[in-house]
C-alpha cells in the first residue's frame, strides 16, 4: 500500500525556522517506534498515548481506531504536543507542537511507503498484516509540526548543585 496524502495534508510551509528539528530529533523521528501524542479531552484534562507513526520530513502520519478517545479530542481541538526520543545521559528528547488533521481518506489509501517495513516485527507479534492494521486503524491522523522544542541538557551545573 502506497498512497499520497490528500491535498489538504500535503502542503507544509510555516515560514518559521523553529519548525525545523535538530539532527538528533530527525533521527528519532525516522527510527523510533512510537511518538507520544498529547491531546486535550473535552473537559480540559490531558490525554497522552503512544502511537505508531511515519515521518516524511515534513509531517507525521499516524493511524487510529476511528472511535478512539484521541480522535474525538482532535476533532474538538486540533492542537497537540508530541514527544519523541529516548532520553540518554543528556536527556535529549524533542517536543513538537503540531496541528492535527483527520482526513476522510481511508488509511489503506494514504499508508506511507515503508510503514509496513518499519513495523514488520511489531505487526507480526500483534498478529496483524499491514492490510489488517489499515482496516482496524482506519482513521489517518496527519500531524503538521509548527514548532520543534529541543528539550535536553542536564538542567544543572556544579554551582547549582553546591547550593
Amino acid at each position: 500500500m502506497t498512497g499520497s496524502l490528500t491535498a489538504a495534508a500535503t502542503a507544509y510551509d510555516t515560514g518559521d525556522r523553529s519548525a525545523r528539528c535538530r539532527p538528533h530529533a530527525e533521527q528519532a523521528l525516522r527510527t523510533d517506534a512510537v511518538v507520544w501524542l498529547s491531546s486535550v479531552r473535552p473537559d480540559g484534562r490531558p490525554h497522552l498515548v503512544p502511537v505508531w507513526f511515519h515521518w516524511d520530513g515534513k509531517r507525521i502520519v499516524a493511524f487510529s481506531k476511528p472511535n478512539a478517545r484521541k480522535v474525538g479530542n482532535l476533532r474538538d481541538q486540533p492542537f497537540v504536543m508530541l514527544a519523541v526520543g529516548t532520553p540518554g545521559p543528556d536527556f535529549e528528547v524533542e517536543l513538537i507542537e503540531a496541528t492535527a488533521e483527520l482526513p476522510s481518506t481511508p488509511a489503506s489509501a494514504v499508508m506511507p511507503t515503508g510503514f509496513g517495513a518499519k513495523y514488520r516485527e511489531l505487526l507480526r507479534r500483534a498478529g496483524l498484516t499491514v492490510q489488517r492494521y489499515a482496516e482496524v486503524y482506519s482513521q489517518p491522523i496527519v500531524l503538521r509540526p509548527t514548532r520543534f522544542l529541543g528539550y535536553g541538557g542536564h538542567g544543572w551545573d556544579a554551582g547549582t548543585l553546591a547550593s
